[in-house]
């Protein structure tokens, strides 16, 4: 058997490279497997598996039969996820801002990645008592105000994308629950992550339309009573299409 601990450092190893081959012709534009090769301190044969390894993912291309290389058109989608998760959050910060100053509640702004909602952006209220700092944390979609604004959107493209975790019994209570928050534009999560937490969301779209983000207001629950987040909700509403005015869409009058 092999060496597991040492299989898995070469695996680093191979990972760090092909990161700097990819910096190395960001930087230079194009590169031959020769100069990048010594660029390595590796030998040839091993500058052109790691090429061929990120030429079979789109990462880099070859330049016709001059043997260079260059940057691929598989960097544009994970481009593009970097540059939505910036855009939301430069155009939602002074929103958020203002939201949390007047409700004095805690604001937040999530994406969807990889079946969760992930917390990119924050905006603290006036209240001496806040709560959890919420930024960069994964939490689940299917019991968070965000995860159900950004499920709803998923589940209304696909059907099929209901969270594993949620149990079978519970399955068509929550696709109920999704159209719901769909057709309302908004959804409510009391007590549902953790106890004494409520939350209210809205969805955030891009210029297209597409459900990008989503904008909550979260604080405890003696201070967001039932009949407190009714009464935000059409704020949290109204702060997640000025978010999605700014990120280019305009809603049909």
């Amino acid at each position: 058997m092999g060496n597991p601990v040492r299989s898995r450092e070469s695996g680093v190893q191979s990972v760090d490279r092909a990161i700097t081959v990819l910096e190395l012709i960001a930087g230079l534009g194009e590169a031959g497997v020769s100069e990048l090769a010594a660029a390595l301190e590796v030998h040839k044969s091993t500058a052109f598996r790691l090429l061929g390894a990120l030429e079979e993912h789109g990462l880099v291309e070859q330049i016709g039969d001059r043997g260079k290389y260059r940057l691929g058109f598989g960097l544009i989608p994970l481009a593009g996820r970097v540059a939505e998760r910036l855009e939301v959050t430069t155009q939602g910060r002074p929103v958020c801002d203002e939201l949390a100053a007047r409700l004095g509640e805690t604001v937040n702004i999530a994406i969807p990645d990889r079946g969760f909602a992930v917390n990119v952006d924050q905006a603290r209220g006036p209240a001496m008592v806040t709560t959890y700092n919420w930024l960069g944390r994964i939490t689940p979609m299917h019991n968070t105000s965000s995860g159900k604004v950004l499920l709803a959107a998923a589940v209304a493209d696909d059907p099929t994308a209901l969270p594993e975790e949620v149990r079978p019994a519970d399955r068509n209570a929550l696709s109920r629950e999704l159209a719901e928050v769909a057709a309302a534009g908004y959804a409510w999560s009391l007590e549902e992550l953790e106890t004494g937490l409520n939350a209210v969301a809205a969805p955030v779209r891009d210029h297209s339309g597409t459900v990008v983000a989503a904008l909550s207001v979260s604080g405890p629950a003696y201070r967001l009573p039932v009949e407190r987040i009714e009464e935000i909700t059409p704020e949290v509403v109204a702060a997640g299409r000025e978010i999605s005015r700014r990120m280019g869409f305009w809603e049909p009058v």
